[in-house]
């Protein structure tokens, strides 16, 4: 009876996936139709046919080249990683070094802590209300007192990151599938998203966090006592960099219960995850001790400011995303108690809203859209179009969009293919944290480059999904 709940349980996830990637399938091209299609049928639609035509290509090429040989994998995946390094490392020296938004409140803020100032001047300023972006900032402080106030540090660590979340990548899809082929396809899906690695100009903490949490499902794939120690610590560095722990920790504790305890029955296995948990609690705690204790924030890694992510997230004239006209709610000359009462009685504003116009299902929908659907806008984060002109930056933000493209489209049709292919069950560790995710983002703010760190995953997905494209038409050539 348990193993048959349990069957139930991961069909009810694998169709929780298939659903998502649809309506995300649906909604891209809706707004490709609205976006580009609608605009330029002449120029975007060739190119778009071009753009698969030489992922099906290259795609093709990969998979037909032998995989029973250690060296040629090894050899394939290094000529893959030094072909993306390259471009990205060309993307850098052709965009501004200037950070803007979030990034360059790490940046600049970095010199001056150095030089004794605090971080923040009132209980209402950025890293008062959000001091759990402390640990972040910890890792930009100590680039800029060994390296110096330049940037194209952070930039080339982003790119040597990217590099290492393909291989990670890599190593995942093929430990899931135990598929040279797929792996292969996942990274190719991947390094082509302009939209994913656009990004790496800024002092984003997105690819550090997103590799850092790779690193930590690679470990508990592992199943070893040492694994899920490192595992522990790989956790606490990826939430200390990225805080969207509680995503993948959510997911963590449910596949323990679901695949581990009521599939398999194996508590020693559910000890061991709980031990990667506790070490992570144990070692954050004491990171936000430590930051406290060394003078970098009084706050340590609390969010002082949780109405925030829901007041922009609720508002569906900005469709839950920030936007200029929410600007009235930020005001650091005010405490944060009296800022916090204004908040909150916009929140509740908010939501009666959305109850007497029966907006939350277009709400969810249109940020659903957003979130994963739309551009990432990582190219316009990179200020590209203050070096270039109008004709150029459209073609490069319709380019990069075409891997987004890709991805969402294979990983659609990899979603479909997961009920009739074999995996690991460990594969619900990535897919878990993936629908907690886009479930929580329904009520808190979004941004489009949000999902920067979920793509890897996808790509896995898209990297099944293409693979078993390849399969179709060889039947079809048998046939």
């Amino acid at each position: 009876m348990i193993y048959k709940f349990q069957s139930i349980l991961s069909k009810i996830i694998l169709i929780c996936v298939a659903i998502f990637t649809s309506l995300v399938f649906l909604l891209m091209l809706t707004f490709y139709y609205h976006n580009f299609l609608s605009q330029n049928v002449s120029r975007n639609i060739p190119v778009l046919i071009i753009f698969f035509a030489i992922i099906l290509l290259v795609g093709y090429l990969l998979v037909r080249i032998r995989t029973d040989s250690k060296k040629i994998n090894i050899g394939l995946l290094i000529v893959m990683l030094l072909a993306f390094s390259i471009t990205a490392l060309v993307w850098i020296l052709n965009v501004p070094n200037a950070q803007i938004s979030d990034f360059g409140n790490f940046w600049t803020r970095a010199p001056g802590f150095l030089d004794g100032y605090k971080l923040y001047e009132t209980d209402n300023d950025y890293f008062s209300k959000y001091a759990y972006q402390s640990g972040f900032m910890v890792y930009i402080i100590g680039i800029v007192k060994v390296f110096g106030f330049n940037i194209f540090v952070v930039q080339f660590l982003n790119v040597v990151y990217q590099a290492l979340t393909l291989l990670m990548t890599y190593l995942l899809a093929n430990k899931i599938f135990n598929n040279i082929k797929i792996a292969r396809l996942s990274v190719l899906l991947l390094m082509v998203d302009i939209d994913w690695f656009a990004l790496n100009s800024q002092a984003d903490n997105q690819y550090l966090g997103s590799l850092l949490y790779l690193v930590t499902f690679y470990l508990l794939f592992n199943d070893k006592l040492w694994s899920y120690v490192l595992a522990g610590v790989s956790l606490t560095l990826a939430c200390l960099i990225r805080p969207i722990g509680p995503v993948f920790i959510a997911g963590i504790i449910v596949f323990v219960l679901i695949f581990i305890l009521m599939k398999h029955r194996d508590y020693k296995t559910g000890l061991s995850f709980l031990l990667t948990l506790a070490i992570y609690f144990v070692l954050f705690s004491l990171s936000g001790w430590g930051i406290k204790a060394a003078g970098i924030n009084d706050y340590g890694l609390s969010n002082n400011d949780p109405q925030w992510k829901f007041l922009s997230g609720l508002n569906y004239q900005s469709g839950g995303t920030y936007s200029n006209d929410l600007n009235k709610f930020i005001d650091a000359s005010k405490s944060r108690s009296h800022m916090k009462k204004i908040e909150n009685t916009q929140l509740k504003s908010e939501i009666t809203y959305l109850n007497e116009n029966n907006a939350w299902l277009k709400l969810f929908i249109n940020k659903t859209q957003t979130l994963w659907s739309s551009r990432t806008l990582a190219t316009d984060f990179t200020d590209y179009a203050k070096k270039h002109s109008p004709k150029t930056v459209d073609w490069i933000n319709y380019i990069a969009y075409m891997g987004s493209i890709v991805l969402i489209v294979f990983s659609w049709i990899g979603s479909l293919a997961l009920f009739k292919s074999k995996f690991d069950d460990k594969f619900y560790l990535l897919l878990l944290p993936l629908m907690a995710f886009a479930v929580i983002n329904l009520i808190i703010e979004v941004q489009p480059r949000y999902r920067i760190e979920f793509l890897p995953i996808i790509s896995i997905l898209a990297g099944l999904g293409l693979n078993n494209v390849f399969l179709a038409i060889k039947n079809i050539k048998k046939a």
